[in-house]
């Protein structure tokens, strides 16, 4: 089986050895501490970590997570990069692959480029097809969701995916499958990504998720 999301799981922890526990990340209000409790918590406190999703549980879900964030840092990124314990459900066969790959990329991410390295970095043909794969279920979830206007996802090399079912003209947001997941989740304005489509839907899109500065 891949094990891509782990290779992503080694490269955040690394992240977040090097970047320390009060760097700052692109998740707003975030450090790299409070990053890191979370990450802990997701996988291995479920009890908790439906509140993420979930407005009647968020108090409690902050709670915890602040429990976390209170340990040492160290132990923080080594649980981390340790993996899930034998409970979580993340630890069943298969779980951490399908749920975790974006999730750590896009996490590796929010601290690499929250720092003064705001560039793309190298990502494996295998990662980036697995990315693509994940893709439209994460944009339907996030961008395709908020945006007001069609939406089309695209890859340089010209295959695309449809992520909202508005009507009227479409925007397409073209980029490596990286950067059309770190779009999807809200990351946009850090991606790079390119933006075409008619300059009113455009401008719709523009005030409803974040985007690249207009060049």
């Amino acid at each position: 089986m891949a094990t891509y999301a782990r290779a992503e799981r080694e490269r955040l922890a690394d992240l977040l050895a090097a970047a320390g526990p009060e760097a700052p990340t692109l998740c707003a209000g975030w450090t790299t501490r409070d990053l890191a409790a979370h990450l802990l918590l997701r996988e291995r406190r479920p009890d908790a970590a439906a509140g993420i999703q979930l407005g009647p549980l968020a108090g409690w879900t902050a709670r915890v997570q602040r429990g976390y964030a209170r340990r040492p840092y160290e132990e923080l990124v080594r649980m981390f990069r340790t993996g899930p314990p034998r409970f979580s459900p993340f630890a069943l066969p298969g779980a951490d692959e399908a749920a975790n790959l974006v999730e750590y990329f896009v996490h590796a991410e929010d601290v690499r480029r929250a720092g003064p390295d705001r560039t793309p970095g190298p990502v494996a043909a295998p990662v980036a097809d697995a990315l693509w794969r994940r893709l439209p279920t994460a944009a339907r979830l996030e961008a395709g969701r908020r945006s007001p206007v069609p939406l089309v996802l695209e890859r340089p090399d010209g295959r695309s995916t449809a992520v909202s079912r508005r009507t009227g003209p479409a925007v397409h947001v073209t980029g490596e499958p990286g950067e059309l997941v770190l779009f999807a989740l809200g990351r946009g304005a850090r991606a790079a990504v390119t933006v075409a489509g008619p300059e009113a839907a455009v401008a719709a899109l523009r005030a409803a998720v974040p985007l690249p500065p207009p060049r």
